[in-house]
């Protein structure tokens, strides 16, 4: 990268992270797979396999669970750090896919701190949904709950566990089971826990993953040292943070930059570069508050047209709920995030409109804020929009920003005035160069 001070041009090596501003579903994977090409490493901090990434590039077209946007870069290592849900059937399964489909066979490199997603986590999830009923947080039933609550109440099962004797790892399997087994009992009415199945299961995980097992605080540590470039890759987005998003519908572990250093085991001060990820409109898969969303035909329409392919859940394939961009939301989601660079993506997708609303406030009870708000008082909120006008044609294909056409220009300027934070990339296409860089 290359950085101005005043006359002089100095070039220096960073630690970048790329995070969602909103719901998730931004495009991150898109900007990954964009800057993987000039990374050394790509990591992956936290989240599992509940959320996708949806990458269109040479190979072809892709959804990504788990493996980190970088994979198909053949310079790039490709990390899963210790703040991931790490489903290792599921990574496996992922690097198969993306080899059949022509991508070179991906470096990979696991944490041996990093914590497994056991099958029964996936089924607790499961019956927990079906429990609650109309109650439930709409989850991809992937385990990812039942994963975290067991990780931080000091009973997950971290890889670095599988290369212990088989004596320290019934124990603690029997030790794990019986509080599980009077859920499955008295709670749900499932079948108990055995404790020769899971031991099985551990040793079948173990001749998956030893091969790239590593400690990968220490190789990154060595990485910044010689000066690597190293690219954080975040899930989800701000509003699904656990504890700055709209909780209790979030996920379960920090979607933030800041968890990068944490889930990647790097010290905070290398993280030098916060690239927020930001949809030209908005969109949500599941359950939760989203003040500007849309219905009917409009949400149809731009649910239809939008994304590659149409507005629907990488991994679930559930339609996404839509909506217009919402500048309180965003502003508030760069802000937690530390952005120092906005990508604006799908900007493409909103051609077709003559005009195009944009919430730029919320009416709570009466009193207009440009603050988002807690969840309680979020449920309250009203959009308050302003309308500008549309630009009615196809923008893919351009390279410069002065080539889009004025009403374009001035709706990313208007929506950068109103977020506070500089949009410096700008996708017009889901193609790994539909890409303009914008200086600012």
């Amino acid at each position: 990268m290359i950085a101005d001070k005043g006359n002089e041009r100095e070039e220096f090596i960073m630690v970048r992270a790329v995070v969602g501003a909103n719901w998730g579903d931004e495009g991150k994977g898109k900007i990954t797979d964009m800057l993987g090409q000039e990374s050394d490493i790509v990591i992956r901090f936290q989240g599992g396999a509940n959320a996708g990434h949806t990458i269109v590039n040479d190979y072809g077209k892709f959804a990504l669970h788990t493996l980190p946007s970088g994979v198909f870069s053949d310079n790039v290592v490709s990390i899963i750090g210790n703040g991931v849900a790490l489903d290792i059937p599921k990574l496996f399964n992922e690097i198969k896919t993306v080899v059949a489909q022509g991508v070179p066979t991906p470096k990979i490199l696991v944490s041996d701190r990093a914590q497994m997603v056991m099958p029964y986590h996936i089924m607790f999830d499961t019956y927990e949904e079906a429990r609650l009923a109309g109650k439930s947080f709409g989850s991809t039933k992937s385990g990812i709950a039942p994963f975290y609550s067991d990780k931080y109440a000091k009973i997950g099962f971290q890889v670095s566990e599988l290369f212990e004797d088989e004596e320290y790892l019934r124990d603690k399997i029997e030790r794990v089971i019986t509080q599980k087994n009077v859920l499955l009992e008295h709670l749900y009415h499932q079948p108990l826990l055995k404790v020769d199945d899971i031991y099985n299961t551990l040793m079948e995980y173990k001749s998956m993953v030893e091969p790239y097992v590593c400690d990968v605080s220490a190789y990154l540590y060595k990485a910044i040292k010689e000066g690597k470039n190293i690219l954080l890759e975040g899930q989800l987005g701000s509003m699904k943070d656990p504890d700055h998003g709209i909780y209790p519908m979030v996920t379960s572990s920090s979607t933030l930059a800041a968890y990068g250093a944490i889930g990647a085991g790097i010290p905070p001060y290398e993280i030098k570069q916060i690239i927020t990820v930001c949809k030209a409109y908005s969109s949500a898969v599941g359950a939760g508050e989203f003040v500007s969303e849309i219905f009917g035909d409009e949400a149809d329409e731009l649910r239809r047209r939008g994304g590659d392919g149409g507005e629907f859940g990488a991994t679930t394939g559930r339609p996404r709920r839509m909506g217009w961009f919402d500048c309180v939301a965003s502003h508030y989601g760069c802000r937690i995030q530390g952005a120092t660079d906005v990508a604006f993506t799908v900007l493409d997708v909103l051609g077709y409109l003559d005009e195009i609303p944009v919430c730029v406030a919320y009416d709570i009870d009466g009193e207009i804020t440009t603050d988002f708000p807690t969840t309680n008082k979020l449920r309250k909120a009203k959009p308050v929009y302003e309308t500008l006008p549309g630009w009615k044609c196809d923008i893919r294909g351009i390279k410069n920003y002065e080539d889009l056409p004025e009403n374009c220009r001035k709706y990313i300027e208007f929506i950068e005035e109103k977020i506070g934070f500089p949009i410096t990339m700008i996708s017009n296409g889901p193609g790994r160069n539909d890409i303009i860089y914008r200086n600012k």
